[in-house]
């Protein structure tokens, strides 16, 4: 009998519970920089304090990533690179789809996070790596998965600005500036196969801090703990 997909809510998230604590006291740091919007603080805390990195809109004519290379070690590309855009929405989108697309069968976890930090910014003090970690089995479990032959692919359906950040924004339209951090809501599917034939999909969504400075391509900031409609 073929293997069950090796996945269940506690796994699927690869965190801990201080990393969300983490991830939260980050993300509020990073939130007070941006905005001094109290509203908003409630809104991002009101579900066990998922705190934010926020700002800003994007240009009405959304820019198409230009296509660069991935992460290469002679076995192929364990993650895609980053798309050459300035568009946080665009951006958001492509960093969704790595998030959800693994593949144990032919790469390491070493490997995979080694391909997810070319997504980071390099700025430290808006940088939440663990945040992005914590979206990855473990050692441990990926190990299983590997013996599973279990990989996952992903579609993206849309993403957008949260309603309570363009109200921010529209609060303190200058708040942007500090940082240039966006937060982006990307909804879309995940699909899972494993040995044996065995398959399985999902709807999820996800919120994403993403940093689009002037003059420069986007990058990942944060993935926040909880998704922001």
């Amino acid at each position: 009998m073929p293997k069950k997909p090796l996945r269940n809510a506690e796994e699927r998230t690869y965190g801990e519970p201080a990393s969300v604590l983490r991830r939260s006291l980050i993300g509020g740091i990073i939130l007070a920089v941006l905005l001094a919007v109290a509203g908003l603080v409630a809104y991002l805390n009101r579900t066990d304090s998922s705190a934010s990195a926020k700002p800003s809109p994007p240009s009405t004519s959304a820019q198409e990533p230009s296509p660069s290379p991935g992460a290469t070690d002679g076995k192929g590309v364990a993650v895609a690179a980053p798309p050459k855009t300035s568009d946080p929405i665009v951006f958001a989108e492509a960093a969704t789809k790595v998030l959800w697309t693994y593949d144990t069968r032919t790469f390491s976890q070493a490997e995979h996070l080694a391909g997810l930090k070319q997504w980071i910014t390099g700025e430290k003090k808006y940088a939440d790596w663990k945040s992005i970690i914590d979206q990855v089995p473990s050692p441990v479990l990926w190990s299983r998965l590997h013996d599973n032959r279990q990989h996952a692919s992903a579609t993206v359906g849309e993403g957008h600005f949260p309603q309570a950040f363009k109200t921010a924004l529209a609060q303190d339209p200058g708040a942007i500036t500090e940082a240039y951090v966006y937060a982006v809501t990307v909804t879309g599917n995940q699909t899972l196969a494993w040995k044996g034939s065995g398959a399985g999909a999902e709807a999820r969504s996800m919120t994403l801090a993403v940093q689009c400075r002037p003059q420069q391509d986007c990058a990942l900031a944060a993935v926040l703990p909880n998704a922001a409609p």
